[in-house]
């Protein structure tokens, strides 16, 4: 019995301190993309890419690619903006735990096991601003399908730094029917190789 009430205070103990290091850092993310209408862009350009997807009127669907470039450049430069004022961030606060679970502190009893968010956002701001730029050519619905994905995984990031890798994947997969090797697969192979040499430290 003792054992099962000890069992019951570290699992209270763990997620309540969880759930405080977890509010601290929605509050600091937040406080910064408060600041920009970056998710509302991105709403309006995944609904804008599928509007236009499924256009069958030439002169209407040339339209709706016309509007989403000033979208997408809208969004690009807010990112870019937000990337670079959270590169002043304490790096102490912007250590991220690559552990699957969320444990508490657990990005400063294991330090190696972590990435920094402000190199991730540096790196998630580079490749948005790479496929705007369509520095790889691609036809309009492949650049639609590559952006796409790099704000995916740009979002799953958020949701990590917020929460853990497996909260953040299983919203991903909830939210946008796409799981986090999908997208990252998806994105421009130089977010793809910065990311993953972040993540392996």
């Amino acid at each position: 019995m003792d054992i099962l009430f000890l069992a019951i205070l570290i699992a209270t103990g763990i997620f309540v301190l969880n759930a405080k290091q977890q509010r601290q850092r929605i509050v600091l993310l937040a406080g910064f993309l408060g600041n920009y209408q970056i998710e509302k862009l991105m709403e309006n350009l995944t609904e804008g890419y599928l509007r236009a997807l499924g256009e069958s009127n030439p002169e209407r669907r040339e339209q709706v690619w016309s509007l989403l470039r000033t979208t997408e450049l809208q969004l690009s430069e807010q990112f870019t903006r937000f990337a670079t004022e959270f590169a002043r961030v304490d790096p102490e606060l912007t250590r991220v735990s690559t552990l699957a679970l969320a444990l508490p502190f657990a990005d400063q009893w294991l330090p190696r096991a972590t990435f920094d968010m402000r190199k991730a956002l540096a790196i998630h701001a580079q490749g948005i601003e790479r496929v705007v730029r369509n520095d790889a050519g691609l036809s309009l619905r492949d650049k639609a399908f590559t952006l796409s994905a790099e704000l995916f995984l740009m979002q799953h990031t958020c949701h990590w730094f917020c929460k853990s890798k497996t909260i953040a994947s299983a919203r991903l997969l909830a939210r946008h029917q796409t799981p986090y090797e999908q997208v990252l697969a998806s994105v421009d192979s130089e977010t793809r190789n910065a990311y993953r040499a972040l993540l392996r430290g």
